[in-house]
C-alpha cells in the first residue's frame, strides 16, 4: 500500500501526507527554479570562453543572453493560461523537458547561430517554470502554510545568482564551457521525475481560449523592457537603441492595459490589481527587486575584477550570501508572525538598502571576515524581505486570480533584475570612463552599489500604505485593535 492508498483510508495518515507534500513541493519547484536561475549566471560568467570557442567576441554573442530574454518575453505572460487550460503538473513537466533539452542542445551548439536559436527555445522553457511552479506552490499549500513553502521556496531561487559565477569560473577553469549547459541535464531528469510522483495537475475547468492579440502585445511589452534595461550600459546595442527598447516595451504594456481592461478573458487578467494588498506589494517590489540582479553582478566585478581574487575565493566569500538565504529558513514565520508584513517589510527595507550600501566601502584592505560579515547580514534580510513579498502578495487573492497573480510576479521579477543589471552595468561605464577608463577598481563599483540601494527605498512609500493587518490570513497574527 503507498502512501496515497493509506492516506485515502486513513484521516491521520493524509494528514502526514499531506504535510510532506507541502515541505517536498515548494522545494522541488525551488530545485526547479534554482536550475533556470543558476543558469543565467553561469552563462553571465562563461561568456567569454564561449567567445573563444565559437570564434566571436563577447560582444556579439551577447545575442544568446538577449535571445533568452526574447523568449522568456515571449511566453511568460502565456504561463498561467497554459496551466489553467492544461494543467499545471503537465506544463511544469513540458518546461523542465524543454530547459533540458535546449539546455543539450546549447552544449552542442557549433557555431553562434545554433546558440543563439538553443537559447531562444531554452528562455521559452524558464518563463514557464517560475510562474506556473509558484502557482502550483499556491494551490497546493493553505493560506496557514505559505509562509513556511514560501520560505522554501525562496532560497533554492536566491541561491543561483550566488553560486553561478564562482561555478561558472570554474567550470570554463576546469573543463570545457559546454559544461556550463549540461549540468541542467541531471536536474532536469531529477526534476521531472519528482514533479510527477508528488505534484498535482490543477487546472481551471472553466479556461477561456487564447488571447493572441494579447499575447502580441505582451511580448513586445516586455521584450522591449527588459532587453532594454538590461542592455543599458552595454556597447552593443548602442545606449540610445537601449532606451529606444525600453520607451517602445512601455508604449506597448500601456497598450496592452487598456487593451485588458476591454478584452473579455485577457491572457493576463489584471484583476489582482485590484486587490490593494496585492497591488502595492508588487509595485513596492519592483523597486527592491534590482537588488536580485545587481548583487551577483557587483559582487563578481568587485571581488573577481577589482580586488582580483580567484573564481574560487570569490566563490568562498560569496557563500556567505547563501548562508545568510539558509538562515531566514527557519526564522521566518516567528519573526513575521512578532512584527506582522507591512512592520517588516517598511523597517527591513532600509536595513537592506544599509547593509548593500556597505558593500561599497570594501576596498584592497578590507578583511575577508568583514566582507563575509556583510554579505551574510545582506543575505539573511535580502531573503526576509522576499520571502514576505511573495507571501504577501496572494494573501487575499481569490483562487481565479492565483494564475494572473503568479504571471504578474514573475513578468515583475524580470523587469526588477534587468533593471538592475541595466543601472549598474552603466552606473560603472560611466564611472570607469570617468579617470579614462584602465582597470577597473573598487571606487568605480561604490556608485552603483549606493544607486541599488537608494532605488530600493523607493518601495517604502508603497509598504507604509499597506493596511495594518494585511496578510494576517496568512501569518496568523491578529492586533486587537484592527478590526480583521
Amino acid at each position: 500500500m503507498d502512501g496515497e492508498d493509506e492516506a485515502a483510508i486513513d484521516p491521520q495518515a493524509a494528514a502526514r501526507e499531506h504535510r510532506r507534500r507541502t515541505l517536498i513541493v515548494p522545494l522541488i519547484i525551488g530545485v526547479a527554479i534554482l536550475m533556470q536561475t543558476l543558469d543565467s549566471t553561469l552563462v553571465a560568467t562563461a561568456l567569454p570562453a564561449m567567445a573563444v570557442a565559437l570564434k566571436q567576441t563577447p560582444l556579439t554573442l551577447n545575442l544568446a543572453l538577449t535571445a533568452y530574454l526574447l523568449g522568456a518575453a515571449i511566453f511568460m505572460p502565456v504561463s498561467g493560461w497554459a496551466a489553467d487550460r492544461f494543467g499545471a503538473r503537465t506544463i511544469f513537466s513540458v518546461a523542465i523537458v524543454e530547459f533540458g533539452l535546449s539546455s543539450l542542445c546549447c552544449g552542442l551548439s557549433q557555431d553562434l547561430t545554433q546558440l543563439v536559436a538553443a537559447r531562444l527555445i531554452q528562455g521559452c522553457a524558464g518563463a514557464m517554470l517560475m510562474p506556473v511552479g509558484r502557482l502550483v506552490l499556491l494551490r497546493t499549500a493553505t493560506k496557514a502554510e505559505l509562509i513556511q513553502a514560501t520560505s522554501i521556496l525562496t532560497v533554492p531561487a536566491l541561491l543561483g545568482p550566488v553560486f553561478g559565477p564562482p561555478l561558472g569560473g570554474l567550470i570554463v577553469t576546469l573543463a570545457d564551457w559546454r559544461w556550463v549547459f549540461l549540468i541542467n541535464l541531471p536536474i532536469a531528469a531529477g526534476g521531472l521525475f519528482l514533479v510527477n510522483r508528488y505534484i498535482d495537475n490543477v487546472r481551471e475547468p472553466d479556461a477561456p481560449r487564447l488571447d493572441v492579440p494579447g499575447v502580441i502585445l505582451s511580448a513586445l511589452a516586455l521584450s522591449g523592457m527588459a532587453i532594454g534595461l538590461g542592455n543599458l550600459g552595454r556597447d552593443t546595442p548602442p545606449m540610445a537603441v537601449a532606451i529606444a527598447l525600453a520607451v517602445g516595451g512601455v508604449a506597448f504594456a500601456v497598450a496592452y492595459v487598456i487593451y485588458a481592461k476591454r478584452k473579455p478573458g485577457p491572457v493576463m487578467d489584471l484583476a489582482p490589481f485590484g486587490d490593494v494588498t496585492f497591488r502595492l506589494t508588487i509595485i513596492g517590489g519592483l523597486f527592491v527587486r534590482p537588488i536580485l540582479g545587481a548583487t551577483p553582478y557587483l559582487l563578481a566585478l568587485l571581488l573577481q575584477v577589482a580586488l582580483g581574487f580567484s573564481a574560487l575565493t570569490a566563490g568562498l566569500i560569496t557563500f556567505a550570501t547563501a548562508v545568510g538565504s539558509l538562515l531566514m529558513r527557519s526564522t521566518a514565520r516567528p519573526v513575521i508572525q512578532r512584527f506582522g508584513f507591512k512592520a517588516l517589510l517598511v523597517g527591513n527595507a532600509v536595513f537592506i538598502a544599509l547593509s548593500l550600501s556597505a558593500c561599497a566601502l570594501v576596498g584592497a584592505k578590507t578583511p575577508h571576515l568583514v566582507i563575509i560579515a556583510i554579505l551574510g547580514v545582506h543575505g539573511f534580510l535580502r531573503a526576509i524581505q522576499f520571502t514576505c513579498m511573495n507571501a504577501l502578495a496572494y494573501a487575499d487573492l481569490e483562487p481565479s486570480q492565483m494564475s494572473s497573480g503568479s504571471t504578474i510576479m514573475g513578468l515583475s521579477q524580470q523587469l526588477g533584475q534587468s533593471l538592475g543589471i541595466g543601472l549598474c552595468a552603466t552606473l560603472v561605464q560611466w564611472a570607469q570612463r570617468s579617470h579614462g577608463g584602465g582597470h577597473l577598481t573598487p571606487a568605480d563599483i561604490a556608485p552603483a552599489f549606493i544607486a541599488v540601494s537608494v532605488v530600493s527605498l523607493l518601495s517604502l512609500p508603497f509598504f507604509i500604505g499597506l493596511p495594518r493587518n494585511a496578510g494576517h490570513s496568512v501569518s496568523g497574527r491578529t492586533d486587537p485593535d484592527v478590526e480583521a
